[in-house]
């Protein structure tokens, strides 16, 4: 069951989609400091570090790849206002050290 469990007046329920109370996510490039605010700006920082846009005719997803010995790939939606915190954590994991999610209001 997806979702999450909330205790509520001596009941537990839960909600199937939890509402994110405005909070906002951001990739940041960490070198410096930089919020990823489109397409190219992300494939730019991609391709610094050795990923390459993978050939794909699909509408919907474009999808990046190291090298061609790797199994990695990162897909997100052609829309870059579809990219979702789970898209951007998926960037994050597969260049440690190089990006990383943040909450909007965690900003400085």
């Amino acid at each position: 069951m997806a979702g999450v469990w909330v205790f509520d007046n001596g009941m537990v329920r839960l909600l199937q989609r939890p509402k994110r109370l405005g909070r906002r996510t951001e990739l940041i490039y960490s070198p410096t400091g930089e919020m990823v605010t489109s397409h190219e700006m992300l494939e730019e920082k991609l391709h610094s570090l050795g990923w390459v846009r993978y050939p794909l005719n699909d509408p919907e997803v474009i999808l990046f790849h190291r090298s061609a010995s790797s199994v990695l790939l990162i897909t997100v939606p052609r829309d870059f206002s579809k990219i979702s915190s789970m898209h951007m954590f998926d960037i994050a994991v597969k260049t440690r050290h190089v990006f990383l999610v943040r909450d909007a209001a965690d900003r400085a």
